[in-house]
């Protein structure tokens, strides 16, 4: 399939930027609906008339959410800013404030009944979630040097804000996750065997360490079962394992628990967090743990478990029903 020069200008920008994969496919998908929504005209001979109708579309017509609206100004004012060298300038359109939602949370009995139901590297990935408070990608992109189950600890390299950080692993893990690290010991032997090895990394990564990231310890700890084309630099390499396929079994699992709440992966993190503020946990504490820069994102929790009203009495508990 023969790829737009023009769309590539715009991944070439954002790779010199190191805007991550996720972001480059997001943006880009949002910059060829921007196009194909307005006849497929260049970005060049399009304005703020242009913008306005294309956001005024997802808002009535898709009816997206605010946040999905901001993202798809972000990728139009990065088209704008980097690639046709233009500031978009009396936009009628802002920046639209992200309602502020108390997050679903499971109970400690909900959270181990769905764990219940998985089996696996899912329900591995699962207890991590829960255990650790990590968010779905960072515990998909943990490698086996990133575990350390004699301090019982877990390292997360580059999080949310491109923030390293330090959290709880829990210890009934560790027979489970030596048990995984010998599967991928494994698998990377076969790996070297046939002449691989290589594990994905950022460009700048590979670039610094070389050879060096065949080591084991470099490994994914939920490695891919094929091996793929890196997408910058063409190597071959074993990627982890996709989040879809995780999603996919939770799904099942809260079916079969028969809980009736939205259960995302991101539930486990927010359950870590309040089930460490019942149990006592400071709350700077639960900040550092979840990576959060702001103790104010962290409050949110505080809502949650009700601390607020802790010493309040409803009137109805002083009648006899």
């Amino acid at each position: 399939m023969n790829k737009s020069p023009f769309l590539e200008s715009v991944r070439t920008e954002l790779r010199t930027r190191r805007y991550s994969l996720r972001t480059e496919k997001v943006y880009l998908s949002w910059i060829r609906s921007f196009i194909l929504f307005n006849d497929k005209k260049h970005p060049n001979d399009m304005s703020n008339n242009e913008i306005e109708r294309f956001l005024n579309h997802l808002a009535i017509n898709r009816q997206v959410s605010s946040a999905t609206q901001n993202q798809a100004l972000c990728a139009i004012i990065f088209l704008y800013r980097y690639v046709i060298k233009r500031d978009i300038h009396d936009l009628s359109y802002s920046f639209t404030k992200r309602e502020q939602a108390i997050p679903t949370v499971l109970s400690h009995d909900e959270a181990t009944l769905i764990l219940s139901k998985m089996k696996g590297i899912h329900k591995l990935i699962a207890s991590i979630l829960y255990g650790s408070g990590l968010r779905i990608n960072e515990a998909l992109t943990l490698r086996v040097k990133d575990l350390n189950l004699t301090n019982n600890t877990v390292f997360v390299f580059r999080g949310k804000g491109r923030k390293d950080r330090y959290s709880l692993l829990p210890k009934t893990l560790n027979s489970l996750i030596s048990d995984q690290i010998a599967k991928v010991k494994q698998l990377h032997q076969k790996d070297l065997s046939e002449g691989y090895g290589l594990t994905s990394l950022p460009p700048a990564l590979l670039r610094k360490y070389g050879n060096a990231v065949k080591d084991f310890s470099w490994q994914y700890l939920f490695p891919s079962t094929t091996r793929c084309v890196h997408p910058y630099d063409n190597y071959i390499c074993r990627h982890h394992i996709h989040e879809s396929a995780f999603r996919k079994q939770l799904r099942k699992a809260v079916l079969a628990a028969n809980i009736n709440k939205r259960v995302k992966a991101h539930t486990f993190r927010h359950t870590f967090a309040t089930e460490l503020l019942l149990s006592g946990t400071d709350i700077r504490t639960v900040q550092e743990l979840l990576g959060h820069t702001d103790l104010k994102t962290t409050e949110i929790y505080t809502h949650v478990v009700g601390s607020r009203f802790s010493n309040a009495l409803s009137p109805v508990d002083r009648i006899k029903i």
